[in-house]
């Protein structure tokens, strides 16, 4: 069984077992957590979709670090003004491991 899960304003498809990077979630390591926002369920050809989410669906992991990821340069640049501007970026994410998947 898999579902299609919304966190962090992104979209990510999962099953039991897989391990997934989301966006900062609260919550130390080993900690369980609950995503309510479920797009779709499915095994096999039985899909389910919502609207916009699917009821009484939910899919649960525990965390399983907290990290950051690579740096991501933001330059900024405007030829013959002498204007050069350089900045960075680490976003926070959680790495997530899928123990449940309930549809």
């Amino acid at each position: 069984m898999y579902a299609i899960v919304e966190t962090g304003g992104k979209q990510q498809r999962v099953s039991a077992g897989d391990v997934i990077s989301v966006e900062r979630v609260t919550g130390d390591k080993g900690s369980t957590i609950e995503f309510d926002k479920i797009l779709a369920v499915g095994s096999g050809d039985n899909i389910v979709v919502g609207k916009p989410y699917v009821a009484d669906a939910r899919v649960i992991g525990s965390i399983v670090s907290q990290y950051r990821d690579k740096k991501v340069l933001i330059f900024k640049k405007k030829r013959r003004k002498n204007y050069k501007r350089t900045k960075g970026h680490r976003q926070y994410l959680t790495r997530v491991r899928i123990v449940e998947v309930k549809g």
